[in-house]
């Protein structure tokens, strides 16, 4: 292992941040002083992973304790940046590397597992989340369409920009997939008027949105099921649907699949509006350095990206028609980072919280390790471009070239952005 040092020393040179090392024997490696980050080692094969820049393995071997790390985020994502050896973005080529995603995919997107997976993120513990979300725990991309405004108002700018892109009137039925805290159900209901249905698969969140549904007294125009996409079959279809931060949960091979679904439950000309986490490469597979695999391990099992390309393309096969894209992925880093921030300013409270809901106090230090590296290496990821959000809306057609105010609009979208833009 002592042959390791001299290799470190110089990847440690040529970092924007400048770090230092305390090795399992003691000594202490640093190029610069003083460090703004250091990462102290108790086990020589942690430091092995960082020679081989294994970004994800180090990351691991924090959330086990092989590794204590001081310093600010901030800092220690920009080292991170500087160790690895180019765009960590693994792609795949060829029909049989094509062939083996798919089956991996299909292997991990049951209806038991897809339950499982959710509930493994979703249920850590509501007063977890609640430290670092904003008040409406709005748990997705913010819109930060003035650059002064705060967090709070940023997600409720985004819920807002979702309403208007999807012309929400009083009176439509209106659903929302994967309702999380029911953030955007109660917005449209409470601004827009709509007979609103929500859909989660998280039981903390199904109750924590009927409680607010009963406070609120919205009890008739408002409800949230326990449900799997694949098993909503309500009485009547919906006039508008919204999908925000869940179709990364479907999978490659279930994409078709679900936005069949969506289509089905749409009203001829009705909007629907996707709102999701896309890969930054086309053929990606996983971020690399190990990246890619952490997360599935720590905080999102299941989880897969595809490029907006490739999401288009299963839209389209199932009869919809993307009418706009637009691409907020700054937006994303500067919410995770309002996020990571908020964390990081009450680590006791959340160390607090984490072990009372998991009676274990082991387990409540890897999930705070685990959340603290995935929200500011996400806010990384996002900032340099290897991942991205799209929001998609599209219209089914009504077959009908009268409908709308644009002969062949088949709809009520008015193939303009004035409704988005004028208030």
């Amino acid at each position: 292992m002592q042959s390791l040092i001299p290799k470190i020393e110089s990847q440690l040179a040529t970092l924007p941040v400048p770090i230092a090392l305390e090795l399992p024997d003691g000594r202490r490696v640093s190029t610069t002083s003083p460090s703004r980050v250091t990462l102290a080692f108790s086990e020589w094969s942690a430091l092995a992973k960082l020679a081989s820049r294994q970004i994800g393995a180090i990351g691991e071997a924090y959330v086990e304790g092989k590794v204590q790390i001081q310093g600010a985020m901030r800092d220690l994502t920009d080292a991170a940046v500087g160790l690895l050896p180019g765009n960590p973005v693994e792609t795949t080529s060829g029909w049989w590397g094509e062939l083996m995603r798919r089956a991996k995919s299909r292997g991990a997107h049951s209806l038991r597992k897809d339950s499982a997976q959710i509930q493994f993120h979703y249920d850590v513990s509501d007063d977890f989340y609640a430290l670092w979300l904003d008040p409406r725990r709005v748990y997705s991309c913010a819109y930060y369409r003035d650059e002064a405004l705060d967090l709070a108002q940023a997600q409720e700018a985004k819920l807002d920009h979702i309403c208007r892109k999807l012309q929400l009137k009083a009176g439509e039925r209106y659903l929302d997939v994967g309702s999380g805290w029911g953030a955007l159900l109660l917005w449209a209901a409470e601004n827009y008027g709509v007979d609103a249905t929500g859909i989660t698969l998280s039981k903390n969140q199904h109750a924590y949105v009927n409680r607010l549904i009963e406070e609120r007294g919205l009890g008739g125009r408002v409800r949230v099921e326990l449900l799997d996409y694949r098993e909503l079959k309500p009485a009547q279809r919906f006039h508008k649907i919204s999908s925000v931060g869940m179709f990364e949960h479907v999978g490659r091979a279930n994409m078709g699949a679900y936005f069949q679904q969506i289509f089905d439950l749409l009203e001829p000309g009705g909007l629907a509006m996707n709102h999701g986490i896309t890969s930054g490469q086309l053929d990606q597979q996983q971020l690399g350095a190990g990246m890619g695999d952490f997360i599935e391990k720590y905080i999102f099992p299941g989880g897969e990206l595809l490029h907006v390309t490739h999401v288009l393309r299963e839209l389209a096969a199932a009869g919809l028609e993307m009418v706009d894209t637009e691409n907020l992925r700054p937006h994303y880093a500067r919410t995770l980072w309002a996020w990571s921030d908020a964390l990081e300013a009450q680590l006791p409270q959340a160390r607090e919280v984490l072990r009372q809901s998991t009676g274990d106090e082991g387990r409540a230090e890897r999930v705070l390790r685990a959340y603290r590296l995935y929200l500011a290496g996400s806010a990384m990821s996002f900032e340099q471009g290897w991942i991205a959000l799209h929001q998609m809306l599209a219209i089914k057609p009504d077959g009908d070239m009268s409908s709308g105010t644009l002969r062949g609009a088949q709809s009520e979208y008015p193939f303009t952005r004035d409704h988005i833009y004028n208030r």
